[in-house]
């Protein structure tokens, strides 16, 4: 009977957090606050990860600054707040944190039952398989029997039975709840393999002493669209956090970078120029004032570290220790995915 009516009871539960955190304007807590409290992973490389220095870095955590400085007009001025597979929508419900940027993925359930917006993709993936090179394996399809090390909390629990049900294979799953208790489980042998998304395969893998000892499978079995969330119930926010992500996408389609935005904007307004980037960098138009900014809050979240192509090739790229290729999040002039609405 518990377990029959717990998603209900949760589903209720993040509801009222979400209209009560709602009631007042998230902008002006932030604001008044100085601060933008961000949810990321408990540690994944590429994405979010603290580094020596004790700052957090990666592709996720850019997110964070890029919204911080759009509104706060400081990059720096974000709270990082790690967050499990389990703990985060929690924390996203009950208003401890603003916004969630952690490789989470955008679903039915998590949109309209959980009460959560997702404001766009920010990482088209999907869920793999990694295994030691030693075991022989080529192929997901031969991994019958196998003890797997998956995350509680997450859709690759789901995607894991549904996979091995359809192929008629069994398997005995080793529950975890973070990447890195994921990474010392898979490394101690106890279990034979590793699935979450792809992209957190490569970025787990790059951590391992020797990367090479170990082998990412070649099927992906499922769509995972991962981006940002905010709860439900204050569309300006919404609309805030949606449009600095479209804006680091639009930048890179028109050529616009961290070092010459300000140059693009004082050329934009010239006869012949792309109106759109006057437009997306403030130099015409209230476009602003439209979500509760001024008209550089787009010029601002570029400049904190660059385009969406500047933010992916130095945390994730293929010139870093994680190599992804672009792929399906390559532009969509460049055969990917990658499409932003017009700034207009």
């Amino acid at each position: 009977m518990k377990s029959k009516y717990l998603p209900v009871a949760l589903s209720a539960v993040f509801g009222l957090a979400a209209m009560t955190a709602a009631s007042a304007s998230t902008l002006e807590e932030v604001q008044e606050r100085g601060i933008l409290n961000c949810g990321v992973s408990t540690g994944l490389a590429g994405f979010s990860q603290i580094d020596d220095n004790g700052d957090w870095q990666g592709f996720d955590v850019a997110v964070c600054r890029a919204v911080a400085a759009a509104v706060l007009d400081d990059p720096n001025a974000v709270q990082f707040v790690p967050t499990t597979g389990k703990t985060r929508f929690t924390a996203l419900a009950s208003g401890e944190i603003d916004m969630l940027a952690r490789n989470t993925t955008w679903t039915f359930t998590r949109d309209a039952d959980l009460k959560f917006t997702f404001i766009g993709v920010n990482y088209y993936d999907g869920q793999g398989f990694m295994v030691p090179k030693e075991l022989g394996v080529e192929s997901a399809l031969e991994l019958d029997g196998a003890t797997v090390c998956i995350q509680t909390g997450t859709t690759t629990e789901l995607n894991l039975a549904d996979y091995f049900r359809k192929h008629g294979m069994s398997y005995d799953p080793v529950p975890i709840e973070t990447n890195t208790e994921a990474r010392q489980n898979y490394l101690a042998g106890a279990c034979d393999v590793y699935t979450t998304d792809a992209s957190g395969l490569a970025a787990s893998r790059s951590s391992f002493e020797t990367p090479a000892d170990h082998v990412i499978l070649p099927e992906i079995i499922s769509k995972e669209p991962l981006g940002p969330l905010v709860r439900h119930g204050d569309n300006q926010w919404e609309d805030i956090v949606r449009w600095v992500l479209n804006a680091l996408i639009i930048a890179e389609e028109k050529g616009i970078t961290a070092a010459n935005a300000d140059e693009k904007k004082a050329q934009s307004t010239a006869p012949g120029a792309d109106t759109e980037i006057a437009r997306l960098l403030g130099a015409e138009g209230e476009y602003g004032a439209i979500i509760g900014l001024d008209n550089d809050f787009a010029l601002r979240a570029i400049k904190a570290g660059g385009n969406y192509g500047e933010l992916f090739a130095k945390t994730i790229g293929e010139d870093t220790k994680i190599g992804l290729a672009r792929g399906l999040n390559a532009q969509w002039t460049d055969g990917g995915l990658l499409y932003a609405p017009p700034f207009r």
